[in-house]
Parts: structure tokens; C-alpha cells; sequence
């Protein structure tokens, strides 16, 4: 079944352009889209223009061992197709070639409408992770190349910092799933700091922002490859005196941030997420993580003001602005709370020891993020509405749900897995769940959130789930002590006012 590329197969002359001054996922999202319409019979060509031709000695290796055969062009190109990748027309790092048709995949944020021949996936940390689904929908084996898993894989380690800001499951699953030549991948790290670069860090460090009471960090470094962003705050985090710090510098449209946190209170993929709200996008993990800020977008909504000065106040913001609870020890107050049940609504639910044995860890992906379990007899995980899962032990689960016939209502924007972290096996969620409806006999109290709370939860100390105003914060009925965090738009559609019978 065709997708997006699909559409192009009737062009038979294309040619694929990347950003000047090319990155490693500009290379590889573009070798990718070449080998594709290659293996489709089109004549097909792989450029990049601008002012100098690459010098980086991890590009140019990575350029040479895979045989990538990009080409350096200032004059101008005959095409019937160009397909830009990583970039488009109009941003300052594209030289414009005339083509009769142009058509855009690009995984930064974009101010410009977007038609059917503009593909922007801002929410996924590489370009080469939006081609890799492109080829998988289109039934092309990438692991069938290992020249091409292998520069995949290289783009979105580069373009992720080190895989540190996976800001989506797709990225994580392209990182897990390519068979890629490891010993190279190794090589081409090894070679990817400049002695200019290591220049850029020694200034960034020098003239970093230290704020002794809130324990954070802001530093500013010169425009540079967003891997020296994470050498940076990777060092800066390991200062006695610095629990979070975040490293930026201007990039392509905007400002490039590298986040760290040290303390199980801030997450640092949720202070990314937070400090480019609304202004571009950010996530990562929990220690590390990172973000992109549009510069257009901020301009228009703080004008002139530093961007040391924003991630300043955005930090003070931040880390005062959260009631921490921890359920285990926490005295809950119902008397402002209703009681609720959760309608008859059919979701689902898996035995996890169906999957692997009692014993084995697993990591559950979902969209919420990673987390890791082992799985024992008593385990049950829950599929919600919204393909959210949540863990769950048997006594609640059959005190809580029944089996049922019907079809679970569940919408999926991305479908849940777990993995045997002993052999790496994935394994669909769906293809085990069963169907069940809350029996109506466990009542929760409940109320809606007039400020924002962190939650560690009885059956996970270390981690919080945090909960935004308009969110609900629950605590069963049967239990005082298993407090947690309900989405608004969740708890609108799951649940409905039970008293007493």
C-alpha cells in the first residue's frame, strides 16, 4: 500500500536536496529517499549547495564508509521532481534551486502553511526517523541495507544528542529496531569534535549563568553542531551546586536547548516540554532531554528579551510552581472532593505473564514516555481510551474491572508495546489485550485542579506524574493512599458523579 512517497513515483528524473552545510541527519534522511526512488527505477540525484563544501571529519567519514552519493552543487539542477529533506525553501540554510515541482519533508517548526506536498513532523527528534516510517509504510526493508540502517541510525543519534531528546515512541522504536554496523557507528562518534567546537565549549562554560539558591544553570554557547550542546551540560550537571541546567544557542530558525536535571523533582523531558511551550517543542528523558525554540515565535511574544533572561524566569517559574505529594505518607483531604465511578466504557487490559515469564524486566513505550517493570504473576496493564497504559496488580484489577464481549473503545495515535529487556524482543500490547468495563463497585473521590501538583505514587516513589490545572487529582475510595493524577480530558470521558448505593 503507497504512501507519501508513493504519490512521486510517476517522476522520473528527481533530485533529493539537503541543507547546506549538511548535518548527519540532513545525509541520511536524503540517502534514504535516494536509495528509495534508485530501487524504483528513477534517475536520481543527491545534493546540497551553499557557500563551502562540508569539512567535518565525522561526515565526511560517515559520507565515504557508507557510500553516500551526495554532491556539492552551486549551479543549478534539471529535475522534473526536488524533494527537500531536513529543511525548505525560504529558511537561510537552503540554497533555492528552480524546479518544476518541490516537494518538502522536514521535521522542524514551520510558521508556513503546509500542503499536500509538504510533510512536517515537528513532534519526532530527526528527519531520518519521519523517512524511516515512510519507507516502513511502503514495505521497503531498511535492515536489508545495512549501509542505510546505519546512517539512519547515525542521523537520529546526531540529531537527538546522543539519543538524549527522543522526543516521540517513533524515534525510540527506529533506534531499537535498525541493524545497523555498530563498530562504525563508534568510529563516526569518535570523530565529531572539532578543536574549534571544543573552543565554543570552553566559552559557553566560562560565561555560564549560576543561580546558587534554585540551584540551576543557563549557559549560552555560539551556533554550533547540537551534539557540543550536550558535552556542555552534560559536564555543567556534574557541578556540586547545579541540580538542572539548560545549554542553548541559536540554530536553524530559532534556539537549539540541551536540559538536564539531577533530582527526582524535575523531570528534565517536562521542563523542555514547558519551556517551549507554545513556542516550539521539546521532551527527551527524565535526566535528559532538550527543545527547540521558534525565533519568530518568540520575538512576537516577548520581543527583544534575552533568551538567557526567558529560560531564567521560565525556571524560577517552573520549579515553584508545583505542590509536591507523596502518596505513601500523604494525608489526603476528601472533604472538597467528589466521588465518582468510571462509566461502562470497554478498555483493555493484558496479564502481563501471558507476554514473557514471571522474573523478566520489561520497558513499557507508550506515548506518555518509558517505563520499566518486571513481570510478575500479579501484573496487569491497563490500555485506556487514549491507548494511555498504567500498571496495575490483580487484587485491584479484579476488584475493579470484569471481562467483556465488547470491542474495546480505544483510539490509538500510536500503539503501546513492551520489550524483554534480557533479549530485546518488542511485543504489540494489542495483540494481547482482552476486553473488560469497570464493575462499578470501586468509587474513587476526585476533584478537578485549580493548581499544579507532582504525585509520587504509593507503587512508584521514584517518579512523579504530574498534574496540570484542569487535570483531576483521585484517590480510591478502598484505598487512601493510591492517589493519583486523571488528564481532564480523560476523566470527562471515563468518568461520571457515584454516591453511595
Amino acid at each position: 500500500m503507497g504512501t507519501f512517497l508513493s504519490k512521486y513515483l510517476n517522476y522520473k528524473n528527481i533530485c533529493i536536496q539537503c541543507h547546506d552545510n549538511p548535518d548527519a541527519d540532513a545525509l541520511a534522511s536524503g540517502f534514504a529517499l535516494y536509495r528509495f526512488y534508485k530501487s524504483k527505477g528513477a534517475e536520481v540525484r543527491f545534493i546540497y549547495g551553499g557557500k563551502r563544501k562540508m569539512t567535518k571529519p565525522n561526515l565526511l567519514m560517515m559520507v565515504d564508509k557508507l557510500d553516500i552519493p551526495v554532491e556539492y552543487e552551486t549551479e543549478s539542477v534539471d529535475c522534473d521532481l526536488l524533494i527537500t529533506t531536513d529543511c525548505r525553501y525560504g529558511e537561510s540554510n537552503v540554497s533555492h534551486f528552480d524546479a518544476p515541482k518541490v516537494v518538502v519533508i522536514d521535521h522542524h517548526q514551520s510558521d508556513e502553511s503546509i500542503n499536500e506536498d509538504c510533510l512536517i513532523r515537528s513532534n519526532l527528534a530527526s528527519c531520518s526517523t519521519i523517512v524511516w516510517d515512510l519507507l516502513l509504510k511502503e514495505g521497503f526493508d531498511v535492515n536489508a541495507d545495512e549501509q542505510l540502517a546505519t546512517a539512519l541510525y547515525y542521523g537520529l543519534y546526531t540529531d537527538s544528542s546522543a539519543f538524549e531528546e527522543l522526543f516521540h515512541p517513533m524515534d525510540r522504536d527506529m533506534r531499537d529496531l535498525l541493524e545497523r554496523d555498530d563498530k562504525l557507528i563508534f568510529r563516526l562518534i569518535n570523530t565529531n569534535l572539532s578543536v574549534d567546537e571544543m573552543g565554543i565549549a570552553s566559552r559557553a562554560l566560562v560565561n555560564q549563568m549560576i543561580s546558587n539558591d534554585k540551584r540551576y544553570s543557563v549557559i549560552e554557547a555560539e551556533e554550533c553542531d547540537p551534539n557540543i550542546l550536550g558535552v556542555i551540560s552534560d559536564f555543567v550537571i556534574q557541578v556540586d551546586r547545579i541540580d538542572t541546567c539548560i545549554a542553548y544557542n541559536p540554530n536553524q530558525g530559532g534556539y537549539k536547548l540541551s536540559v538536564r536535571s539531577c533530582v527526582n523533582l524535575t523531570k528534565a523531558n517536562e521542563l523542555a516540554e514547558f519551556i517551549c511551550s507554545g513556542l516550539g517543542g521539546g521532551g527527551g528523558h527524565i535526566n535528559k532531554a532538550g527543545g527547540f525554540i521558534s525565533a519568530s515565535a518568540f520575538e512576537k511574544c516577548h520581543g527583544t528579551k534575552s533568551m538567557t533572561d526567558y529560560l531564567c524566569e521560565k525556571l524560577d517559574e517552573y520549579l515553584e510552581m508545583y505542590e509536591v505529594i507523596h502518596a505513601a505518607e500523604y494525608d489526603i483531604d476528601i472533604s472538597d472532593m467528589d466521588k465518582y465511578v468510571k462509566k461502562p466504557f470497554s478498555i483493555g487490559y493484558v496479564k502481563a505473564s501471558d507476554i514473557l515469564s514471571p522474573g523478566t524486566p520489561i520497558l513499557i513505550r507508550t506515548l506518555e514516555g518509558d517505563v520499566e517493570r518486571k513481570i510478575s504473576m500479579d501484573l496487569y496493564l491497563m490500555v485506556g481510551i487514549e491507548g494511555e497504559v498504567y500498571p496495575i496488580m490483580r487484587e485491584k484489577f479484579l476488584s475493579s474491572y470484569e471481562p467483556t464481549s465488547a470491542e474495546p473503545d480505544i483510539t490509538f495515535d500510536y500503539e503501546p508495546t513492551i520489550r524483554d529487556n534480557i533479549y530485546g524482543e518488542v511485543y504489540k500490547l494489542t495483540d494481547y489485550m482482552k476486553p473488560c468495563v469497570a464493575t462499578g463497585q470501586t468509587r474513587i473521590y476526585a476533584k478537578k485542579l485549580d493548581h499544579r501538583v507532582k504525585v509520587f505514587t504509593a507503587w512508584d516513589k521514584d517518579r512523579y506524574y504530574r498534574g496540570e490545572i484542569g487535570d483531576y487529582l483521585a484517590v480510591r475510595e478502598d484505598d487512601m493512599h493510591d492517589i493519583y493524577v486523571i488528564r481532564g480530558r480523560i476523566f470527562d470521558k471515563t468518568y461520571e458523579p457515584g454516591g453511595d448505593e
